[in-house]
């Protein structure tokens, strides 16, 4: 079975399951995809949004569920979660917006909400805001960067043009850890 035939048949699952479990990639590669034409663009970002929502959902309610134990509230009190914990409750409406958009805050910060006073109603809308934003952003930044790589290269065999989108990813993923780290650095100096 080719690459493509896969795309066409386990695509959107691909992208749900990426999305929900490691996020910036999966919808980037959903729209380097959708611009190949193997899956629609708007099939592609919202299988992104669905995918962020119920990841993030599942976290929220591991947190809610995992609140009582020992282990879970002697993690709430080292310093990362606490930093966390006390941006949640400076904006919670913010940072309940924000969170998928920091890098190395996206998986935690579900449960670290999840264990808080905030809502479930009001998780549930604002994470369905911004995960709906966010499977957009990614994967039109995927869909735009295929076009740039056919603009640039020619149009390049599927499994190179993929190679390129998850390269580009990786680098660019790795530079925002990079800056957060100097970031962090410079402020406790």
């Amino acid at each position: 079975m080719s690459i493509e035939l896969l795309i066409e048949h386990y695509g959107l699952l691909a992208i749900f399951l990426g999305a929900a479990f490691e996020g910036e990639t999966a919808a980037f590669l959903g729209g380097v995809i959708s611009h190949r034409g193997l899956l629609t663009y708007w099939s592609a970002s919202l299988a992104a949004t669905a995918g962020s929502f119920a990841g993030d959902q599942f976290w929220f309610f591991a947190g809610r569920y995992a609140a009582r134990w020992g282990l879970v509230r002697r993690l709430m009190e080292t310093p990362a979660l606490a930093r966390v914990t006390r941006l949640l409750e400076r904006y919670p409406t913010g940072f309940i917006l924000a969170f998928r958009f920091l890098v190395g805050l996206r998986t935690i910060s579900p449960i670290v909400i999840g264990t808080t006073r905030i809502p479930t109603g009001k998780f549930i809308i604002l994470n369905a805001v911004a995960a709906l934003v966010w499977g957009q952003l990614f994967t039109a930044l995927g869909y735009l960067f295929g076009h740039g790589i056919q603009q640039t290269l020619g149009h390049l065999p599927l499994h190179r043009h993929l190679l390129i989108a998850v390269g580009a990813a990786a680098v660019v993923a790795g530079a925002a850890l990079a800056f957060r780290k100097i970031k962090l650095s410079a402020r406790h100096s």
